[in-house]
């Protein structure tokens, strides 16, 4: 069976509302019919519609489900393990269904161990022309947020961990961050204190600006740890390549400072 490319690259014009699905092992294409429901999961047909994940007992052989109603898209998980959608969202047997965008929508099915299946996603919209090739078009370069030098110093030291692209990095503490500046800026007086603040008047300037990540306290669910904010402002400031590897450059001569480990 030969498959088509990825449909990241987008789908031929057709009805809107038209699902279309993908995974290595098979295709297909299903109208927007009240009252449809398609299957995927590692077993075969009839019970399921797609395969996916056929040979990793870690999928279930019914593990997803896909239901037009409403006019839309639903997605479910049926599976035992989880379905991981874009910008990190997880999908429990428990979760209710969710409506589907119109355009492309990647899904991972967990398997055994570290083992992810990728199932493609695509709902015809009504401004779909077809893949369109932009292979001499400029590309669009990521948003860079502004930030004077001791900005980046001191998120370069707080986010080290990041830059050296550790899994699941964590930022350094204030105390371990002001002992390393205090070494690499002598006479520039850094305290946890003036770290807080200066990290804090960072966090409002970009979630003001339109950041990724949340970078503000939810009062309305009482007032959580900084450092989940401060892990959210690395992380993003790293993928968007505000901040970069080079930028470890900065901290020279690390025989000398205090061990960062937590």
């Amino acid at each position: 069976m030969t498959l088509s490319a990825s449909l990241a690259r987008g789908v031929a014009p057709t009805t809107p509302g038209t699902l279309h699905a993908r995974t290595v092992t098979g295709e297909l294409s299903a109208p927007p019919r009240p009252g449809l429901t398609l299957r995927f999961g590692r077993g075969e047909e009839p019970d399921v519609d797609l395969g996916v994940g056929v040979d990793d007992l870690g999928v279930s052989r019914q593990h997803g489900e896909l239901s037009y109603r409403q006019g839309l898209w639903w997605l479910r998980n049926t599976g035992q393990q989880l379905v991981r959608l874009p910008r990190g969202r997880m999908m429990h047997l428990s979760t209710e269904a969710i409506p589907l965008d119109t355009g492309y929508t990647p899904l991972f099915v967990k398997g055994s161990g570290y083992r992810e299946h990728l199932v493609e996603l695509y709902v015809s919209g009504h401004d779909d022309h077809g893949p369109v090739s932009r292979r001499t078009a400029r590309t669009v370069s990521p948003k860079i947020w502004a930030l004077d030098d001791d900005e980046r110093l001191l998120l370069v030291v707080l986010g080290q961990r990041y830059l050296l692209y550790e899994e699941d990095a964590r930022p350094l503490t204030y105390a371990i961050a002001a002992r390393q500046l205090a070494y690499l800026r002598p006479d520039g007086r850094w305290t946890e204190r003036r770290i807080e603040h200066r990290i804090e008047a960072v966090r409002r300037r970009l979630d003001g600006a339109g950041f990724r990540y949340p970078l503000l306290h939810d009062k309305s669910e009482g007032r959580p740890g900084d450092n989940r904010l401060l892990h959210n402002l690395i992380k993003g400031l790293v993928e968007s390549t505000t901040l970069v590897p080079p930028d470890l450059d900065r901290m020279e001569d690390d025989a000398a400072w205090p061990d960062p480990a937590p």
